[in-house]
């Protein structure tokens, strides 16, 4: 059987299954849960794999589920999906949008959304599963399912991983995923080599003195020193930074005080770090807590900053031969109108990286986009992509079921089928 005829065959079935398969993305869509709170999430894909006759594990790494479909002697594929969703109140006008709320891990009740997809990387993974266990005559070998819980928090695919998945598992020949991005839907990117860039999130503490609003000279103002500390922060790309060198720093939050007429004690800072070179990261990562601890110290601040780490990302780097293959897969299916190489790297960050670093395998990481075709054209011609198409993490962000649904599962199955065996 040839390549072509082994996918075709596995692909028979889709739409016998893409009714249910919408229905899922609907409703998951509709349930959106926080990281590590997936619990209905993990529920619902448990049980179409089991119905689809994998044998699931769940609660791996707290929510995580992982399915395997075993089809005689052949090399192990891991595909991977995340799960959890975004404290983001949804915009977007969909009958099926979400109105859940959820307590997140400071207590605070808060709106959630699937703002950045993962509703349709689950639902992907799910028709890749079924279409694959309902046509074992096109292939051989093991078929290992990886949900992930928290992909959003950075900590999801670490909790897996320290809950035994290397041990308990078949070790791949090959880990592989995909991300719905904003572009025309239907259309495939990739990139070799570096494809996603490092992230690193920090909180600042800064610590003043308080005192009434009507007695400044009584105070060391926190406020003051986190504006200052902001205004500085933005000459670490501006003027530290070289042009040949991509380096992302946005202060996303500033939380200080509670009323007009009183000084606080302190001033929160919550800083994220993008960067595509190990240098680079170091250097700008410096750079914050020298500025930091400056301005405290030039603020006269009675104690020296807390600088925490709470979130890192690995660089996502795409090994260049398996990319090649998968490729080579994607553009023999969809035809080279449809596939196409990425320019440069993502600024978005994953991760994903971590299963094939920790397994000492090659991992491929490949997008899917899923803007309206149209809405994206006119964006284009007008030179708007930026303000007219929401983007992840949007309250807009709302992917266009068809072709972006379908895509995304021959996609997974093509680049499974390639590493699979005959």
């Amino acid at each position: 059987m040839s390549d072509g005829d082994r996918v075709a065959t596995v692909l028979d079935g889709q739409g016998r299954i893409m009714g249910d398969l919408e229905a899922l993305y609907c409703d998951l869509h509709a349930h959106p849960e926080l990281s590590m709170q997936e619990r209905r999430t993990a529920g619902r894909v448990a049980d179409h794999l089991r119905r689809a006759g994998l044998e699931v594990t769940d609660g791996v790494g707290g929510t995580g589920v992982v399915g395997l479909l075993r089809n005689g002697e052949g090399p192990t594929v891991m595909l991977r999906a995340d799960m959890d969703a975004l404290p983001v109140r949804e915009a977007t006008g969909l009958a099926y949008a979400s109105v859940e709320v959820g307590t997140d891990r400071d207590g605070n009740e808060v709106p959630v959304m699937h703002a950045c997809g993962h509703d349709l990387h689950v639902t992907w993974l799910v028709g890749a599963t079924r279409l694959l266990a309902g046509a074992p005559d096109a292939w051989k070998g093991t078929v290992l399912a990886v949900f992930q819980p928290a992909e959003e928090t950075a900590e999801g695919a670490r909790a897996m991983i320290d809950a035994g998945l290397l041990e308990r598992f078949p070790k791949p020949e090959v880990v592989l995923g995909q991300h719905v991005m904003p572009g025309e839907a239907g259309q495939i990117r990739y990139r070799a080599g570096t494809t996603q860039a490092a992230a690193d999130s920090l909180q600042v503490r800064m610590f003043g003195r308080g005192a009434h609003g009507s007695m400044p000279e009584s105070s060391v103002d926190p406020v003051v020193m986190a504006a200052a500390t902001v205004m500085r922060l933005q000459t670490i790309v501006s003027r530290e930074t070289a042009a040949s060198e991509a380096v992302v720093v946005t202060v996303g939050a500033l939380q200080a005080g509670t009323k007009d007429n009183v000084i606080p004690d302190e001033a929160v800072l919550r800083i994220n770090v993008r960067s595509f070179d190990e240098a680079a990261r170091r250097r700008t990562l410096d750079a914050i807590e020298r500025i930091v601890r400056a301005e405290a110290h030039a603020s006269g601040a009675p104690r020296a900053p807390e600088v925490t780490t709470t979130e890192h990302y690995p660089l996502t780097v795409n090994d260049a031969e398996r990319t090649a293959r998968v490729a080579s897969a994607l553009r023999a299916h969809f035809g080279d109108g449809r596939v196409a190489e990425l320019g440069a790297p993502v600024s978005a960050s994953e991760d994903f990286g971590s299963f094939g670093t920790e397994w000492g395998v090659p991992s491929v990481f490949w997008y899917v986009g899923g803007t309206d075709p149209d809405a994206f054209r006119t964006a284009q011609a007008a030179g708007r992509v930026a303000q007219d198409i929401p983007t992840n993490h949007s309250p807009a962000f709302a992917p266009v079921r068809y072709p972006t649904l379908p895509t995304g599962v021959q996609a997974m199955v093509v680049a499974a089928l390639d590493s699979l065996g005959a």
